[in-house]
């Protein structure tokens, strides 16, 4: 079954197959890796592995695991796989296996739209076959479905920017820094008209993360971002999916909306145990820096400049800090 399961994934990442259709060839293995013998996070890095090469490195980062931990889990999961096939479920079955899969989406997504590691700022055609595989979800399924559309809307909306996240020269250009008028209005169009019916749907953790990528979206520039409306939605997906992701960027939208200190105070209840990797000491660094504490700042981007594993992004930090005043 493991070389049957190579063979597959060798097979429909060099042909994508047809789009919106059951038949579509990814997807087949998509809802086997979302097969219910595997746990989801298994089911998940096994589908990002296969389906769209990511690699065992990144799968890691993503996961907050050891390359090795997530090396030996690939292999637990290929082996739980022995023997089942390769056709696609129906009923119930489906729907269960749907769900695992819009998470595998996004995990998907975020390796495409922030890669742990390598040269790249973002890797779009990863992104993009993402948002191609929670559209060909949308078609599978008999009727809609609102956290799907949801979560079509937040990724949408964050591959929207992708033109305006590089500049000339291949460097990272950070969300308030970006030229609003390179950002793709077709996408952020649909993405509004997908999130307009939801406005009285019951909170969920995709849609009020589109929520808050739409309150981005709708600001003509930086400074007209409502943070205290996007501190709320993040209360509100606390109480729904608490995680340290989560944690940090509640931390970076308070510091907006209220302050460095008060961004530095919510950064103080996360922990790099929780949290490894070069996020929580970049944002911690930026809040600092705003802070007037350049000192801090400095130790706290030394510390992020060390664990980042990503080119772009560590020469962006290195930038960062050698504007510190000394």
């Amino acid at each position: 079954m493991e070389a049957d399961l190579a063979e597959e994934a060798q097979r429909t990442m060099a042909d994508p197959g047809e789009r919106g259709v059951v038949a579509d060839e990814r997807l087949r293995l998509v809802l086997l890796c979302a097969h219910p013998a595997l746990p989801r996070e298994a089911a998940a890095a096994l589908t990002l592995r296969l389906v769209l090469g990511v690699s065992t490195e990144d799968l890691a980062r993503l996961f907050l695991v050891r390359t090795s931990t997530m090396a030996a889990r690939l292999t637990r999961a290929r082996k739980r796989l022995a023997g089942e096939s390769f056709a696609v479920p129906s009923g119930a079955e489906l729907a269960d296996r749907v769900r695992v899969v819009s998470d595998v989406a996004y995990l998907a997504f975020t390796a495409g739209y922030a890669p742990g590691s390598g040269p790249d700022v973002l890797r779009a055609d990863v992104a993009a076959e993402a948002i191609r595989l929670v559209r060909v979800l949308r078609d599978v399924l008999p009727e809609p479905v609102s956290e799907i559309d949801a979560l079509l809307a937040l990724m949408l909306l964050q591959h929207s920017r992708r033109e305006a996240r590089v500049d000339d020269d291949g460097r990272l250009v950070l969300l308030p820094d970006q030229d609003r008028g390179r950002w793709r209005r077709d996408e952020i169009t649909e993405a509004i008209k997908l999130l307009t019916p939801l406005t009285d749907a019951p909170a969920a953790p995709y849609l009020l993360q589109a929520l808050v990528a739409a309150e981005h979206a709708i600001a003509a520039t930086s400074d007209d971002t409502d943070w205290s409306r996007i501190v709320a939605r993040y209360d509100e997906l606390l109480r729904l999916s608490d995680s340290p992701v989560v944690r940090l960027n509640r931390a970076v939208a308070v510091g907006e909306a209220d302050g460095p200190l008060a961004g530095l105070a919510a950064l103080d209840r996360l922990t790099e145990a929780e949290l490894p990797g070069h996020r929580l000491p970049a944002a911690r660094a930026e809040l600092l820096a705003r802070a007037g504490r350049p000192d801090a700042a400095r130790e706290a981007y030394d510390a992020a400049i060390a664990r980042c594993a990503n080119e772009a992004e560590r020469s962006h930090l290195e930038q960062r800090r050698a504007v510190l005043p000394t």
